[in-house]
């Protein structure tokens, strides 16, 4: 089966989206084949493009965030996507809350990471974009070496 990922943050348009394009590049170049998107908990900014900051900070590494929008995530999202990873604990306990109860219970991404447990910054409040996708980097990158193992 193809894995469905979805990555979540509060208003998907810093955090979640850069995860969504590093995901992407790099499970294509691990020969990884799955699919991705990603939500938000909030609507403020449904069909905006990621914010700018965020989309300069990836596009130096070599992640293209310019052709996302942000959306909201759903209860049908549960249901749809294999793995729904979070980037904080607020938005972890939000999508708890929203998950029916046979629907794809969400997971922190740094679970993938040697920091279990840990929030990924929010670059809006910190400006640490840096950081942030360096976090989102580590994260991925145990999330790809899972679902290989688990083929």
């Amino acid at each position: 089966m193809t894995p469905r990922v979805l990555f979540v943050c509060l208003g998907n348009i810093c955090r979640s989206p850069t995860a969504e394009a590093v995901f992407r590049q790099r499970a294509a170049q691990a020969g990884l084949v799955a699919e991705t998107d990603s939500a938000g908990t909030g609507d403020w900014h449904i069909g905006e493009p990621p914010y700018a900051p965020a989309i300069e900070a990836a596009l130096k590494r070599g992640y293209d965030l310019r052709s996302l929008r942000a959306r909201q995530i759903t209860p049908q999202d549960f249901l749809n996507f294999s793995h729904i990873l979070v980037m904080d604990h607020r938005n972890l306990h939000d999508c708890r809350a929203l998950c029916p109860a046979t629907g794809t219970a969400p997971r922190l991404l740094l679970d993938y990471s040697a920091t279990p447990g840990q929030d990924i910054a929010d670059p809006w409040f910190t400006r640490a974009f840096d950081t942030t996708l360096t976090q989102i980097e580590t994260g991925v990158s145990g999330l790809i070496t899972a679902l290989q193992a688990a083929k």
